[in-house]
């Protein structure tokens, strides 16, 4: 079969999350990516476990590493670092994670091999941007691009979010980026002349994170005042929260005002939604504690699924709060591959044990992929 990317050829000198996440979009819209990982080591999250599926492989390392082929390749050796040289002479995109001056000073030049290679585009992914030597780990990107500040109950204390998101962010915004690149080549926009810096690409993850503020973001800049944890409300809407129903907890997140008339009803609580007070967005966030009080009492009186059917029926957001393994029933999912991807991406290959194709590669360079 062939993908939106087929042929394309990744070398991906990345490792942990972000890089990797980065060249396993572009693995599943078809790229032909190759790791390239330290000898006997590897990737760092190759240890990054338990747990650890029966071939020793962790977890962590599974999640974002489909659809690669992995050759180990010593980046002080003279001779590796000349077969090194050679496949990037023959890539489309090469994408690296590692911290500045690193390949420079083993004599690779990303801005040499761009000015001698037109075609060639070059993603370096950092944590604190191209001109920092801070190392980019999530937990303190977090908490320096203002998530902590808003993440947590409101008379709480800062909290991250449950997922290195940071990462994930700067990991998409790396593929974005890329793809943008090679949609520029592909309309000729790559001819000899132009400027290497519009190929070569810098994505950091606290730019990613602090620009996935959005609303929030605009919010401050619009009123000059910090903002606030909000726990699992909303600082713009009301109501947009938990609630704990009789067995477990619901999320009811009303968009409109319409949408408000609708839950109120759905609820068995009319008069709410007949009170001019509430009647506008702007007036429910002025009398919150009212309107979410009495939400809060009437959905504790019955179980999840009775309020779930009324609150569909009636067209208003609504969810129950489930568990990890739960909500994976829901989507296609492999302890080997992870989550599927949506098509035009595939699943094609899975996540590769150190090494395992540097008997190939070395032997046939970029023909190894036709295997």
């Amino acid at each position: 079969m062939t993908y939106p990317l087929s042929g394309v050829r990744i070398l991906d000198l990345t490792r942990v999350l972000a890089g990797p996440l980065a060249t396993m979009i572009l693995g599943d819209l078809g790229a032909n990516v190759l790791k390239i990982e330290r000898p006997g080591v590897g990737d760092d999250t190759r240890g990054w476990g338990p747990p650890f599926d029966e071939r020793g492989r962790s977890a962590y390392f599974l999640s974002v590493n489909r659809n690669k082929l992995s050759m180990a390749a010593d980046l002080d050796s003279a001779a590796d670092l000349q077969w090194l040289r050679t496949m990037v002479e023959g890539s489309d995109v090469v994408v690296d994670n590692y911290k500045r001056g690193t390949l420079e000073q083993r004599g690779i030049d990303p801005e040499s091999l761009l000015r001698a290679n037109p075609r060639l585009i070059w993603c370096t992914i950092t944590g604190f941007g191209a001109d920092s030597d801070r190392p980019g780990y999530d937990f303190v990107v977090q908490a320096e691009s203002g998530w902590m500040a808003i993440t947590g109950e409101a008379h709480g204390g800062p909290m991250k979010v449950g997922v290195a998101l940071a990462d994930v962010l700067a990991g998409k915004d790396a593929a974005i980026a890329i793809l943008a690149a090679l949609a520029a080549r592909a309309r000729g926009v790559d001819a000899r002349g132009v400027d290497v810096n519009e190929r070569r690409l810098f994505v950091s993850l606290v730019h990613s994170a602090t620009a996935a503020l959005v609303n929030v973001a605009q919010n401050s800049l619009v009123t000059g005042r910090e903002a606030s944890r909000w726990g699992n409300a909303h600082p713009n809407l009301v109501p947009y929260e938990l609630f704990d129903a009789l067995d477990r907890p619901i999320v009811i997140a009303v968009g409109s005002d319409a949408q408000f008339v609708a839950c109120a009803r759905a609820l068995g609580l009319d008069a709410l939604g007949a009170d001019a007070r509430y009647a506008t967005n702007a007036g429910r966030l002025e009398h919150r504690a009212a309107v979410v009080g009495a939400i809060r009492e009437r959905v504790r009186t019955q179980p999840a699924s009775v309020w779930l059917r009324a609150l569909e029926a009636a067209g208003v957001p609504c969810g129950v709060v489930k568990p990890v393994l739960e909500a994976l029933r829901e989507v296609s999912a492999s302890p080997l591959t992870g989550v599927a991807p949506l098509a035009p991406a595939a699943v094609r290959r899975p996540p590769p044990l150190l090494d395992e194709h540097g008997t190939l590669v070395r032997a046939r360079g970029w023909d190894a992929f036709s295997n």
